[in-house]
């Protein structure tokens, strides 16, 4: 651990991030020099560019954000099986025959802070059906969840859900796919989509846990108060849990909604604690400072950093 190592965050956007101040603090709590930077990766090509200096070993490891989480996976040369079951990857880690093996430390993140909240697992809905989605659905199977429903705002018409390839990948695992419920008559004028509409708003109100998986709001409330308008908070049982895989220096609006209706609920920042100890983990084999790494992020909050 003497030689010193660069390791990255790759995505688009990165700016908001509390990963790097996460990661640095870390390692200034092991005692080692190690680098950590944000790398904008705005379309695939230069996501697969990160991925070759992986290999060439410039970097030594990286944790991957949105929008690329399925499209590391599927440019890895190796994918460990917890990636392969959540169908998407959020750390990359350089092998020693200089591969990049894919790994998704997001799933159990997510089942610890689930767990933390005393979620049930009868029923959960996932709003999102991107990385965090996937990880949302991989993290409710864990839990014993026997009825899961997604919906994602591409999905706009029954036809749609029925098209779609990543929709049909959900509808493998036993995933209700949903369109999305918000009625656009101008979009979709299907009755049987309005009918799918309707069954939202039921599965919604008998869930145990709801998902807040899209990237609304990342970088402001725009976008965001329409998906928390999309649960129907008053009708939902007492016991049931909110998590919304954003953070930010100020409480979203799905996370002031759940409050609002007297739910147990949490933001995305302990999951991100979380899976970024565990991330450190995979990359030096050794135990992570968790505490350490989340008080970085609520005080890189605090002093103002950009964010939902």
């Amino acid at each position: 651990m003497n030689r010193v190592l660069r390791f990255a965050l790759l995505g688009n956007p990165v700016g908001h991030s509390a990963s790097p101040a996460m990661h640095r603090a870390a390692f200034r709590a092991l005692g080692v020099s190690h680098f950590y930077d944000p790398i904008a990766c705005p379309d695939q090509n230069s996501l697969a560019n990160a991925m070759t200096a992986l290999r060439r070993g410039y970097l030594a490891g990286a944790n991957v954000t949105v929008p690329w989480k399925r499209a590391a996976l599927a440019l890895a040369d190796e994918v460990d099986p917890s990636a392969e079951t959540a169908g998407a990857a959020n750390v990359l880690v350089r092998t020693p025959a200089s591969k990049v093996r894919a790994l998704n430390t997001d799933v159990p993140a997510l089942v610890d802070e689930l767990r933390e909240l005393g979620a049930r697992s009868t029923s959960a809905v996932v709003i999102g059906a991107g990385g965090a989605g996937a990880a949302a659905v991989a993290a409710c199977r864990a839990l014993g969840v026997r009825v899961i429903a997604m919906t994602t705002r591409s999905w706009v018409s029954t036809e749609a859900v029925y098209e779609n390839q990543v929709a049909e990948g959900f509808r493998a695992q036993g995933v209700l796919t949903v369109p999305w419920p918000e009625f656009d008559p101008d979009r979709s004028n299907s009755h049987v989509s309005s009918a799918f509409r309707l069954q939202w708003h039921d599965l919604a109100a008998s869930a145990d846990i709801v998902v807040q998986a899209t990237s609304a709001g990342l970088g402001g409330t725009e976008g965001a108060h329409g998906v928390a308008a999309l649960v129907p908070w008053s009708d939902m049982p007492a016991h049931a849990v909110a998590l919304d895989v954003m953070y930010g220096p100020r409480e979203t609006p799905f996370m002031a909604m759940a409050r609002q209706a007297g739910l147990k609920s949490a933001d995305g920042l302990g999951m991100l604690a979380r899976q970024g100890a565990l991330s450190l983990s995979a990359w030096l084999g050794v135990e992570a400072p968790l505490e350490v790494m989340r008080q970085a992020a609520v005080r890189y909050l605090r002093a103002g950093a950009p964010g939902a």
